[in-house]
C-alpha cells in the first residue's frame, strides 16, 4: 500500500475526528479531488466505525443524506469532488436549510494556486451555498502534520455548528496532488457531550378563543400543547402531530366558515405550515394574536411580517374550561369528513336474510372492483401504515388530498417542506430507511408520489450492490403529469394546448420497463382490492407500485 499523502492523512483525521463527534453515516459521490476522502470513509466503514452510502450522482447522495438527517437527527456527511459536483448539492442544501435538518458537505477543492487559473474542474467553490449554510470554513492544502492536526481539530466545530444549527454546514477541502494513500483511520474516542441550556416557555393563558397550528416537523409535543390548552389542533399531514382527541382535519372548510375561522382570537403555530392558502390567509389578519414557535435553525414561517410573538417553546398554565369551542371544531371536522367520504358504505354485515346477503355480497365485490380514486389511495396508503413504518409524502396533488382527508394515526409522517420541491424524494427516502436503527424494529418505507415526481428523481432507483436492499415501496399515483396545476387559476385562464404542454406535462413512460432496468420489483394495480392486497403484503426489497389515476 502506497504511504499516505498529506491529503489522505488530513482527509482520514477530519473524517475520523467527526465520527469521534457523532457522526455514523457517509454518503460518498465518486471523483478524483476527493478520493482521498472517499477511501478514509471505506476504512472507517471496514472499522465498523461508520455506514458507507455510495451514489453516482451527487444530488440524489445530497438528498440520501439529507434523509439519513430526518431519520436520525444527526448530521450526515456528504463528499463530493469539485466543479459542478458542487453544485449538484444546492437543492438538497436549500432543503435542509429551510427544513432545519443537520447536514455536513464536504467538498474537495484545487489548491490555491489552481484557482482562477481555468484549471479543470474548477470554480468558485466558497460561498456557493450563501445563506443557506450555518458556517463555512475554507481549508487550504495540507502539507505537514500542523495541516492534518487543524484538519481534525475543525471536525467538532462543524459538528456543533450542523447540529446546535440544525442546518447544513459547508468544509470546502483544498488537496494536492498526491491524492492517493489509504491512512487505516482510527476514529478518536467521543468528546464529552456539551448540555444544552434549558429554554424557559412562553406561558399562555386559557380563556381566548384558540387555535393551534401544527405545520411540517412540528412534532408531538403540538398535539400536547393542544390538549394542555384544550384548543382545537389543526394539524397538517407531515406534522408529526396529527393525532389526539382535538384533532380538526376538515381545517380549511373551516377556517372558511366565518363561525369557524372568523371567530379565532389567537393562533399559535409550530412547525412550518404549507399545505393551504387558508392559513397564511388567517396569520395576515389584522388584530390577530399570533404566536410562533420555532426551535434555532431553518426558517420562520411569519406571514404576518414581524407582528406575531416568537418564542422557542410554549405552554399553557391550564386547560380551557369551557370545552365548547374546541368541541364544535372537532364535531363540524367530522361531519364534514362524513359527508365527503369515498368510502361505499355497503351494508349491514349482520344481515341474516337471504335477499339482504346477496345484495351486500353484490355490494362488496363492487366496492373491492371499483377504481381506485385519490381519496382512496391516500386513505389506503394511511390505514396500511403503522408506527414502525415510515410514509414519505412527494410534494405532489396527493399530499394535499392526504392532508384533507386522513384521520387522526400516530405514525412517522416525512415529507420536503422546507421548500416543498418537487426533487428528491425517492433520494430522501432512500436515505430515511438506510437511516432506521437496526436494533428497533423496522417496518416498510412508503413513498406517495405522482409520476412527475417520480421521473424527477429516477436517478435514485439505481441500486449499490454491496449495500443492503431497503424495504421500500414507492408509490406512483400516475396521472399523466402535472395535474396540480388543475386546481390553481392558471387552469381557467389559459390556453389548453399551452397548459398542457408547459404545465402539465404529461411524458408517457413504461413504468414497468423503468422498474426492471433498476432492478425494482414492479406492479400495477387498477381496483380498490388489488391495491389493498399490494400494501398488506409489499415484497421485502425495493419495489414500485404503479396506480393509474384520472386527471
Amino acid at each position: 500500500m502506497a504511504e499516505p499523502s498529506p491529503a489522505g492523512r488530513a482527509a482520514a483525521a477530519l473524517l475520523g475526528a467527526l465520527v469521534g463527534a457523532g457522526l455514523t453515516d457517509v454518503v460518498v459521490s465518486p471523483g478524483s479531488r476527493s478520493q482521498a476522502l472517499a477511501l478514509a470513509a471505506a476504512g472507517l466503514e471496514r472499522a465498523g466505525a461508520l455506514r458507507l452510502h455510495v451514489r453516482i450522482d451527487e444530488r440524489v447522495g445530497a438528498f440520501t443524506a439529507l434523509g439519513l438527517g430526518i431519520e436520525t437527527g444527526r448530521p450526515a456527511a456528504v463528499v463530493v469532488t469539485s466543479g459542478t459536483a458542487v453544485a449538484e448539492l444546492h437543492p438538497a442544501v436549500l432543503e435542509a436549510h429551510h427544513a432545519g435538518v443537520p447536514m455536513l458537505l464536504l467538498t474537495a477543492d484545487r489548491p490555491a494556486e489552481l484557482r482562477g487559473t481555468g484549471s479543470n474542474q474548477t470554480t468558485v467553490q466558497p460561498g456557493m451555498f450563501a445563506a443557506a449554510v450555518r458556517a463555512e470554513w475554507d481549508l487550504a492544502a495540507p502539507e505537514g502534520d500542523d495541516d492534518v492536526t487543524r484538519a481534525a481539530a475543525l471536525a467538532a466545530e462543524a459538528w456543533r455548528a450542523a447540529v446546535d444549527g440544525r442546518g447544513p454546514v459547508h468544509l470546502n477541502l483544498a488537496y494536492r496532488e498526491p491524492l492517493s494513500g489509504d491512512p487505516g483511520a482510527e476514529p478518536p474516542p467521543p468528546p464529552a457531550a456539551r448540555p444544552r441550556p434549558p429554554i424557559e416557555p412562553l406561558v399562555l393563558e386559557p380563556g381566548r378563543r384558540t387555535v393551534v397550528i401544527a405545520g411540517d416537523k412540528a412534532g408531538e409535543g403540538a398535539e400536547a400543547f393542544a390538549r394542555a390548552l384544550n384548543a382545537p389542533l389543526l394539524a397538517e399531514v407531515s406534522s408529526g402531530a396529527r393525532f389526539g382527541p382535538n384533532l380538526v382535519v376538515a381545517y380549511r372548510e373551516l377556517l372558511d366558515d366565518a363561525d369557524f375561522g372568523g371567530r379565532i382570537e389567537r393562533v399559535v403555530v409550530l412547525g412550518h405550515p404549507t399545505l393551504s392558502r387558508q392559513v397564511p390567509r388567517l396569520l395576515a389578519r389584522d388584530g390577530l394574536d399570533v404566536v410562533l414557535v420555532g426551535p434555532p435553525g431553518g426558517d420562520w414561517f411569519d406571514p404576518t411580517r414581524g407582528r406575531a410573538r416568537r418564542t422557542a417553546d410554549v405552554a399553557a398554565s391550564a386547560p380551557d374550561p369551557d370545552r365548547s369551542w374546541t368541541g364544535r371544531w372537532v364535531g363540524a371536522s367530522r361531519a364534514i369528513l362524513d359527508r365527503t367520504d369515498d368510502v361505499p358504505y355497503i351494508g349491514d354485515p349482520a344481515a341474516t336474510g337471504a335477499k339482504e346477503r346477496r345484495a351486500l355480497t353484490q355490494a362488496e365485490l363492487a366496492a373491492v372492483r371499483a377504481p381506485i380514486t385519490r381519496r382512496f389511495l391516500v386513505d389506503a396508503v394511511w390505514r396500511a401504515t403503522w408506527p414502525h413504518d415510515r410514509l414519505v409524502l412527494g410534494a405532489s396533488r396527493l399530499i394535499r388530498v392526504a392532508d384533507g382527508a386522513v384521520p387522526g394515526k400516530r405514525i412517522r409522517v416525512i415529507a420536503n417542506r422546507g421548500l416543498a420541491g418537487i426533487d428528491g424524494t425517492i433520494s430522501t427516502a432512500l436515505g430515511v430507511a438506510a437511516g432506521i436503527d437496526p436494533a428497533v424494529r423496522a417496518g416498510t418505507v412508503r413513498v406517495l408520489l405522482g409520476d412527475l415526481a417520480l421521473l424527477h428523481d429516477a436517478g435514485a432507483l439505481l441500486r449499490t450492490p454491496d449495500e443492503p436492499a431497503p424495504r421500500v415501496q414507492v408509490l406512483v399515483g400516475n396521472d399523466g403529469g402535472g395535474t396540480l396545476f388543475d386546481s390553481l387559476e392558471v387552469a381557467g385562464t389559459a390556453d389548453p394546448a399551452a397548459f398542457d404542454r408547459v404545465l402539465l406535462t404529461p411524458r408517457p413512460v413504461e413504468l414497468e420497463a423503468l422498474a426492471a432496468a433498476y432492478g425494482w420489483a414492479y406492479q400495477r394495480v387498477t381496483t380498490r382490492g388489488d391495491l389493498d392486497r399490494a400494501l398488506t403484503a409489499p415484497p421485502r426489497g425495493p419495489s414500485l407500485l404503479e396506480v393509474p389515476l384520472p386527471r
